[in-house]
């Protein structure tokens, strides 16, 4: 890695920390409408979000650790964990302060209703724990509302 980047890096980390937001990278396609929404609910509810374009999605999430499985539109990493698909922000900081020993979350698909997918017709949808030997549970059920 250049100078340059391990500075930026750096600083953006640095910033993070300063603020007392967690830094939630997000690895999306440059053009989805919905990733860029789900970026927008996490940072109205206190994340620092920092967009990280790619072009093949399921092979940066290969790359990063999450079970195609559970594939969705994005994958985001925060905090030592991965975050895929359309999770709620307080799913999410609820997995940091309990800190289980797992991969991740994931709200796998893309339902209606879930953050960054609102819709006039929403589903009911469970965020998933994914353990480390890739098998999942229902870390929190969402109804319909």
């Amino acid at each position: 890695m250049k100078l340059s980047a391990l500075l930026c890096a750096a600083l953006v980390s640095g910033t993070a920390l300063a603020s007392g937001q967690p830094l939630l990278e997000v690895y999306k396609s440059p053009s989805c409408g919905c990733c860029g929404a789900w970026e927008q609910h996490m940072a109205a509810a206190g994340f620092n979000v920092r967009s990280q374009p790619v072009r093949d999605v399921p092979a940066q999430r290969q790359k990063l650790g999450m079970p195609e499985a559970y594939g969705s539109c994005h994958t985001a990493r925060v905090g030592g964990y991965l975050i895929e698909g359309h999770v709620p922000a307080a799913d999410v900081r609820r997995l940091l302060a309990e800190r289980p020993d797992a991969i991740g979350l994931a709200v796998s698909g893309m339902p209606q209703g879930s953050p960054g997918m609102e819709s006039p017709r929403p589903q009911a949808y469970d965020t998933l724990l994914i353990r480390k030997d890739g098998q999942a549970r229902v870390y929190q059920h969402h109804p319909a509302r």
